[in-house]
């Protein structure tokens, strides 16, 4: 009798799972395991974002015939504990390459390791595993274009199905998934439903993806992100499937900066919350009471600024934001507001079911000048530009400013600028943009002044 664990982490599926794959193989007996630890249940970690996890687990539960093995606690006493209760001498996983993820699986290894047993980690979340990619000279990319360019050259391997005739174990106690309620409606969860959902974009969205993606009036992106968080999809699937779309080059490009970002955070965890860029990392942001209130004004879509405002508004009833408008509400936040964007990043990551850390803070930083684009301080986005070029019809703004449901196109973007000011019950802008935007240059010119000095 050989038995193995297969534990599932960021991989809920079954097809194209290295791990379980490697797990299976050569197994009389296959236990799976989840464990609901506290970084997936705790506040921090958001509890849109904690229900879909658990959402996905409940459907992989199903797809195993009720088979999943759940554990909640410490991953170090409840995968050592688990392993040692069926005699496996081997846990298999995806490697995790976030900070968290590789600080929790050196504490688990050590401690199988000390019993007597073994972590084998197969495969990835990305594509082309973070880490794998050098310049030239050996270094780590920090520029997107020429890591794109070796991104593909890398290439992947293709898809595999799930394996058959798999020897799951039987019986083995399990401490059941916990109930979680989300404040926000989930979307159907599991691998059956990434698929469904990649097959739909595919049909009818990828071909419009590079003009509509930008449109937050329209369905006009994949909504894949939360299927990529939990694993219940992998990226190699949807580039397999892209493989014969050459035309569809732009959304292949969004799944590289998610392989990007994941690769800028794994040689660089200190990144996560602290600015790549020393320089623009030293600019002067505000703090005290009033920048307190103008943060809950920005949280709560009550800044005056009407895209700012319902990018806000549906991330709260959501727990999903149109791409652009999550520019525009973050440059807004670090540039019109002048506070940190740690603080915008916080938010996303408790409210958003996608909230991915490398791509979430590094997005933020991207906005916020410390990132990795060469020269992006000076990029300030003006909301009632992007608002109307992108919802010229007040598609979006409407669905979540009823408020402003009964103005003119014309008067939807500015509705201080209408005689008698904004409709009642929607407020005056609370910041003048033109003057905060010549403040937020005024304050980087400062920084550079003095060489970026702290």
């Amino acid at each position: 009798m050989r038995t193995t664990v297969v534990w599932f982490r960021r991989d809920l599926r079954l097809a194209d799972n290295p791990a379980l794959v490697t797990a299976v193989r050569g197994a009389t007996r296959v236990v799976p395991l989840f464990v609901a630890d506290g970084a997936v249940l705790s506040a921090c970690a958001g509890q849109p974002r904690a229900a879909w996890t658990i959402a996905c687990a409940a459907a992989l539960d199903a797809a195993l015939g009720g088979r999943l093995v759940v554990r909640r606690g410490d991953p170090v006493v409840e995968v050592v504990g688990l392993a040692r209760d069926v005699g496996a001498t081997e846990v298999h996983v995806a490697d995790d390459p976030s900070p968290w993820g590789a600080r929790r699986d050196a504490a688990v290894e050590a401690a199988l390791v000390a019993d007597g047993r073994a972590l084998v980690g197969t495969g990835s979340p990305y594509a082309v595993p973070p880490g794998t990619l050098l310049t030239g000279d050996g270094r780590p990319y920090r520029v997107f274009t020429p890591f794109s360019r070796a991104w593909r050259a890398q290439g992947w391997a293709s898809p595999t199905p799930a394996p058959v005739g798999v020897p799951w174990a039987e019986g083995v106690a399990s401490d059941g998934l916990p109930g979680l309620g989300s404040p926000v409606p989930l979307p159907p969860p599991g691998e059956e439903a990434a698929l469904a959902r990649l097959d739909a974009f595919l049909d009818d969205g990828v071909a419009g993806y590079d003009e509509r993606r930008n449109l937050p009036g329209v369905e006009g992106t994949s909504r894949l992100s939360p299927y990529l968080k939990t694993g219940c999809l992998h990226p190699r699937q949807i580039l397999h499937r892209l493989r014969d779309r050459p035309g569809d080059r732009v959304f292949e490009s969004e799944l590289c900066w998610r392989e990007f970002y994941a690769d800028v955070l794994a040689r660089r965890p200190d990144s996560a919350w602290a600015p790549l860029q020393a320089g623009p990392g030293a600019i002067q942001v505000d703090t005290g009471a009033a920048a307190a209130e103008h943060f809950e004004a920005w949280a709560e879509g009550r800044t005056g600024y009407p895209l700012v405002d319902a990018g806000m508004r549906q991330l709260h009833a959501e727990g999903w934001m149109h791409n652009r408008v999550r520019m525009v509400a973050a440059s807004f936040l670090v540039k019109d507001l002048h506070l940190a964007w740690q603080w915008g990043a916080r938010h996303f990551l408790a409210w958003l079911l996608d909230a991915d850390l490398a791509s979430n803070n590094h997005g933020w930083q991207w906005v916020a000048g410390t990132g990795t684009d060469a020269a992006p301080y000076h990029r300030v986005f003006n909301p009632v530009t992007q608002s109307k070029r992108f919802d010229p019809d007040g598609t979006y703004l409407r669905r979540y400013l009823p408020e402003l449901g009964g103005l003119a196109d014309a008067e939807l973007h500015e509705p201080w600028a209408r005689r008698g000011g904004p409709p009642l019950g929607y407020p005056p802008p609370i910041v003048d943009h033109a003057e905060e935007r010549v403040e937020a240059l005024r304050r980087y010119e400062e920084v550079r002044g003095r060489g970026g000095r702290r």
